[in-house]
């Protein structure tokens, strides 16, 4: 039997103690690139948040921009004169295709004629004016002489547009050919008398006037309504 003597180790303890000893290999740390900057990316989006700032701001503007126009307070029928009375003025934010009037223009609408019916409530455009009353160029005005059982049911009113249409005589057989008829803009009535006739003055072409006037003379004739504009 063997004996170790003089204090010497076996090999496999010296082997141990010496890998205790040593420290263990630690890895090393790989840096973590950094991501790089782009300021050209940077620019373009503090441009496109400041084009959006002053687009918001351009279209608040915008919107709070009101002109003050001219308006219609009461009914003026057409072929009216349009008096002081008649206009208001409001303020108004407005598409650039509605034509309106300036309320400093108060003065120069003062005195034109209605060319439609003016609607209370309503803005008022250019185009809805004219500067002479009917007749207007190309027209006569002729009164028509219309009993109670010939009006309309619902009345008429200034600027309507009708259809004067010849009826034929009582004792006469019918005939096979349609009635002649002559076209008029209504431009006024006048009030029902006793026997309830209402006169109303029409405009026709100029050449339809002497033809309406002899038929109005004989009351053989009837209004035919036609639809109103707009």
């Amino acid at each position: 039997m063997t004996t170790a003597t003089n204090g010497s180790r076996s090999p496999q303890a010296s082997t141990a103690t010496s890998s205790a000893a040593r420290p263990m290999p630690v890895a090393p740390r790989v840096a973590t690139p950094k991501g790089r900057r782009r300021p050209g990316l940077l620019a373009l989006g503090i441009a496109l948040v400041a084009v959006g700032a002053l687009a918001a701001v351009w279209l608040v503007n915008s919107a709070g921009q009101r002109t003050p126009v001219i308006t219609v307070v009461r009914e003026v029928p057409y072929g009216s004169v349009v008096t002081e009375a008649d206009l208001g003025t409001t303020d108004v934010s407005v598409d650039a295709t509605v034509q309106t009037i300036p309320a400093n223009e108060a003065s120069n609408v003062v005195g034109s004629v209605a060319a439609t019916n003016l609607v209370a409530g309503s803005l008022l455009g250019p185009a809805q004016l004219t500067a002479v009353g009917p007749p207007g160029p190309d027209e006569v005005l002729v009164a028509v002489a219309i009993p109670a059982t010939r009006m309309p049911a619902g009345g008429l009113q200034a600027g309507d547009h009708v259809l004067v249409v010849d009826t034929p005589n009582p004792d006469a057989a019918p005939s096979g050919a349609p009635p002649g008829a002559i076209p008029a803009t209504v431009v006024r009535l006048g009030p029902a008398d006793v026997n309830g006739i209402t006169v109303v003055d029409v405009t026709v072409a100029t050449g339809d006037g002497p033809a309406l006037a002899a038929r109005s003379a004989t009351e053989r004739i009837a209004l035919v309504v036609q639809p109103r504009d707009g």
